[in-house]
């Protein structure tokens, strides 16, 4: 029998569908002039586990502060414009048309999941792809809500 606070990998696979259509949304959002800024702080909200403790995320994207433990490092990140990180331009904001998961391993332990893989950024002009690794871990609060604890992402190693 399955425990109250076990994740599932139905569970994982729809968190990862549903981040990456808030992550196209943000994208949509700032397109059309609208609020963006609230898109991302929604994004974090729903998907990051700022609001119960340190969340240990390194973006893609970011060398010089590239460690972000605290929502505005993550705010910035998406949806740029804090001085505080001047290389972020905003991730969410290129924009992208849709985000594909390839996962190549997924542990569960109670209310935990550990993610590996990649995930590929199609732009929304329809150029390539950009291909991105990434390790996850998600953690099931008491409200039986799916956080991120520790979201590492770069991009493939080039020889």
């Amino acid at each position: 029998m399955k425990a109250k606070n076990q994740i599932t990998i139905e569970e994982v696979l729809n968190f990862q569908q549903l981040w990456g259509e808030s992550l196209v949304y943000i994208g949509n959002v700032y397109s059309e002039g609208g609020d963006y800024h609230e898109a991302a702080i929604r994004h974090i909200t729903v998907f990051y586990g700022y609001h119960s403790g340190t969340v240990l995320f390194k973006p893609t994207m970011a060398s010089v502060r590239q460690f972000r433990t605290d929502e505005a490092g993550a705010l910035s990140y998406f949806a740029g414009g804090n001085p505080d990180y001047p290389e972020d331009s905003g991730f969410a904001l290129k924009p992208w048309k849709s985000v594909r998961w390839e996962n190549a391993g997924i542990k569960l332990l109670k209310n935990l999941a550990l993610i590996m893989g990649n995930y590929y950024f199609t732009p929304a002009d329809g150029n390539n792809e950009t291909k991105v690794e990434f390790s996850i871990c998600l953690e099931k609060d008491k409200k039986g809500n799916l956080r991120i604890i520790l979201h590492d992402s770069h991009l493939p190693f080039l020889r």
